[in-house]
């Protein structure tokens, strides 16, 4: 008796964390969009150098699925 219950509400929840962990991907990969824009406006007014640059644009990339 509680099975098409409960089968209803899983479907609800399944797709609400979905939408919800879709919403949390999207706002990490802004910061890292962010992030990017920076380390690329450090670089072009010359507050850092080239090796610093990569170093610092390779820790971005490795937590971003874009970069």
């Amino acid at each position: 008796m509680m099975g098409p219950l409960m089968a209803g509400c899983s479907k609800d929840l399944v797709g609400g964390a979905v939408l919800g962990g879709a919403g949390v991907g999207a706002a990490y990969e802004y910061q890292n969009k962010r992030q990017m824009d920076m380390l690329e406006e450090d670089f072009k007014s010359g507050r850092i150098d080239k090796e610093e640059y990569l170093k610092r644009k390779e820790q971005i990339s490795k937590g971003s699925i874009i970069y």
